[in-house]
């Protein structure tokens, strides 16, 4: 039996359909009953968080574990706790851990990923069998921008000339699946990615030909990003976490693009054109969908393209939200 931690969010969801849909196992964990309403029909759920666990003798029903949470100063603190009551129940299930493509670099010092690193090296204590998806930045975090692109015609961001390997959550998802499958998954870290790797610039000449109409990527100085993200509401550390992001995509440490997903999946992974062929509406007059399934195709490690700057394969961020031109963060939409 699987339990799925993050259930009601943008990957988490997506992964409890496809479980679903394949008559697989599983159980969502809710933090509150209300959201359980969002579920695939007839799937079972419990109540509860992970910095409050559930006891003992529920978590032994689970022999897989589906561990992910939303980008936050507590989110490193919250995964510990719940990383000791999976080892204090004894009976050692197989974690599988959403981080961020760029964790397992020592040099990468953005926040995001140091806490991903942080839980990393708790789990490794723990002795818990452990495999890792670290994806790059998801597609989904240009719907921050719908509004300064409907408004504007532009995507604004300091990321400078840096590419991206952006991902689409289906896709990740979809990686989570094989990841789950069975004992041969244990140790491995698999690092979903786009079929291309795109800078802002690129992003904008799609979205024009997606929109029919211009489009322009305008970079905008680390200060005035910091500006603009307060005054939108993100806190201090999360916009400051945001300006090492951006540093990181500069320096090339998105860049990566690998052929994870096609590995995992049998299939292409979505490209940039097909998903925002799938989600144009929110960038031409709709504002953007809140739901976290936007856009869904019907639906190993291999080779990548890109070095990043710590020397091996180029790290991204994968699960921070709310990146490009809106400066806010959706988190992982629990």
């Amino acid at each position: 039996m699987i339990l799925v931690t993050g259930a009601t969010g943008r990957v988490g969801l997506r992964l409890a359909r496809l479980l679903a849909g394949a008559g697989v196992p599983a159980t969502a964990m809710v933090r509150a009953k209300t959201r359980a309403g969002r579920l695939p029909a007839g799937m079972p759920h419990l109540v509860a968080a992970l910095e409050a666990p559930p006891p003992p003798d529920v978590l032994r029903r689970f022999d897989r574990v589906f561990l992910l949470s939303p980008t936050g100063p507590g989110q490193a603190a919250a995964e510990i706790v719940f990383a000791d009551a999976l080892a204090a129940a004894g009976h050692r299930p197989h974690v599988v851990k959403v981080a961020a493509d760029g964790f397992q670099e020592p040099c990468c010092e953005v926040r995001f990923m140091r806490g991903h690193r942080r839980i990393a090296a708790h789990l490794a204590r723990t002795g818990l069998p452990v495999t890792y998806l670290a994806p790059n930045l998801y597609m989904e975090d240009l719907l921050a921008a719908a509004a300064t692109v409907r408004s504007r015609g532009a995507l604004l961001a300091p990321a400078g000339d840096g590419a991206v390997g952006f991902v689409a959550a289906a896709d990740v998802a979809a990686v989570a699946v094989r990841a789950l499958s069975g004992e041969e998954e244990v140790g491995q870290v698999h690092l979903p990615t786009g079929p291309e790797s795109l800078g802002l610039a690129d992003v904008a000449r799609r979205l024009s030909d997606a929109c029919a109409r211009p489009v322009r990527y305008a970079e905008v100085s680390p200060a005035e990003a910091r500006r603009g993200m307060l005054a939108a509401g993100l806190s201090a550390w999360h916009a400051d976490g945001m300006l090492e992001l951006f540093d990181w995509v500069r320096r090339g440490g998105c860049a990566t693009v690998t052929d994870d997903v096609p590995q995992a999946t049998g299939r292409e992974p979505v490209s940039m054109a097909e998903w925002l062929a799938g989600t144009r509406a929110a960038f031409t007059g709709r504002p953007p969908a809140t739901s976290p399934l936007a856009w869904s195709p019907d639906t190993g490690r291999g080779s990548d393209v890109g070095r990043g700057p710590c020397g091996g394969r180029g790290p991204g961020a994968g699960g921070v939200d709310g990146m490009m031109g809106g400066w806010r963060s959706q988190g992982d939409q629990r």
